[in-house]
């Protein structure tokens, strides 16, 4: 496994973790909240070696990074209420679960109706998006159940065994950890909140 220093130059870690993305592989990667482990989000193979590293119920859903609302609307249906959340908290630290389409059906969707967006307030995790050119699995980097760790070396200590399985990680010297993404579903038209998170509750049906 390797280590890209993020301070040694954004545009090379893009570059690296987008080639392990395309082959299959499984990143470490920062957000604006915690760590992620990030691989293809509509590949089932790369989303099966996410849930062996966190030791995860296969049926437990898991969301994804995109780089827009345009990327988005190519894999979901965005409604109303979805736009007026975009609009409000994005890029940020909101998860909107918004109902999938049709043509999609492997990876984190399959056999599933939704489809749990991410656009992260994190330069890394947009660029990334953008040049791989497709969505990204979004979930924290750690044994499920567990805390997430600051740093890319205790991550890796956690993952015990399982940190074979990761091809890459893009370790931040800075790293002030933050509550995680409100997760926030619109399938109905109208917001449901199921975890609150670093937006208010209060904040977000605020604007309904």
């Amino acid at each position: 496994m390797e280590i890209a220093h993020l301070d040694k130059g954004l545009g090379e870690c893009v570059l690296k973790a987008s080639g392990v993305l395309r082959t299959g592989g499984v990143i470490i990667y920062p957000t604006d909240t915690l760590y992620g482990l990030g691989a293809d989000a509509l590949s089932d193979e790369a989303v099966a070696k996410i849930y062996a590293i966190k030791g995860r119920d296969g049926g437990k859903p898991m969301h994804a990074v995109f780089s827009d609302l345009k990327m988005v609307e190519e894999y979901a249906e965005v409604n109303d209420a979805a736009r007026k959340l975009a609009e409000r908290f994005l890029p940020g630290a909101l998860t909107l679960v918004l109902k999938k389409k049709p043509a999609f059906n492997t990876g984190i969707v399959r056999d599933m109706e939704t489809i749990g967006v991410r656009i992260p307030d994190n330069e890394f995790c947009l660029e990334l998006a953008r040049t791989y050119g497709k969505p990204f699995t979004a979930t924290s980097a750690n044994k499920s159940g567990d805390v997430t760790e600051a740093s890319v070396e205790k991550i890796l200590s956690q993952l015990g065994e399982s940190a074979r399985l990761v091809d890459l990680a893009i370790d931040s010297a800075v790293f002030p950890m933050r509550p995680p993404t409100t997760v926030v579903s619109v399938v109905s038209g109208a917001p449901s909140i199921l975890r609150e998170g670093a937006i208010s509750s209060e904040d977000v049906l605020g604007l309904f």
